[in-house]
């Protein structure tokens, strides 16, 4: 599998403030994937779920650690599904979204 194309995993801490309010403290992880577009019955079941379904990332399974927030080109795309492939290996299933 080519994986050429690098992707930044967003992970989000949570620490009080001055007033003690959560405020999240984003951490970066640059990886090695490949990237893909989703198959029609994907589209078609995401969008049915309200998802809008953009594109694959497949990487190393020890590289994700449940990350929700991923960042491609510039762009900003929400983990709406992971699945466990062969070879240790883990598929992102990426949207966008607003908010992200």
């Amino acid at each position: 599998m080519d994986k050429s194309r690098v992707i930044t995993l967003i992970s989000a801490d949570y620490e009080p403030d001055a007033l003690g309010q959560l405020v999240p403290t984003e951490m970066y992880k640059n990886v090695f994937c490949n990237i893909s577009s989703v198959s029609a019955a994907e589209w078609f079941e995401a969008g049915r779920d309200g998802l809008n379904a953009e594109c694959r990332a497949t990487m190393f399974a020890y590289d994700y650690n449940g990350e929700q927030i991923a960042e491609l080109d510039g762009v900003r795309y929400g983990v709406y599904r992971t699945f466990l492939g062969r070879n240790e290996t883990i598929e992102l299933y990426l949207e966008r979204k607003a908010g992200i």
